[in-house]
């Protein structure tokens, strides 16, 4: 039987993924900022050790950019208040 090892199973980087994406969700700006800087220098560290590679790390590559565009603004300041 043979297991093909498919792109996006680093357990790692998709908890740092879950992470960003909950605090997101729920306007945590701090909190999903810092998780993505997190994401970035595991990534990046991964990448440099060979653990990841090919496709998977293409795949990570473009959520770490997806994200990078979705944050650009994301700051308090830009936040209006509604009452």
């Amino acid at each position: 039987m043979i297991f093909f090892k498919k792109k996006g199973k680093n357990k790692q980087l998709n908890e740092l993924l879950n992470r960003i994406q909950m605090n997101f969700e729920n306007n945590y700006k701090d909190a999903a900022q810092m998780n993505l800087k997190e994401y970035e220098d595991v990534l990046k560290e991964l990448e440099e050790g060979g653990r990841v590679k090919g496709n998977g790390r293409q795949y990570y590559e473009d959520k770490l950019d997806y994200y990078k565009e979705q944050m650009k603004k994301f700051t308090h300041k830009d936040q209006k208040p509604k009452w």
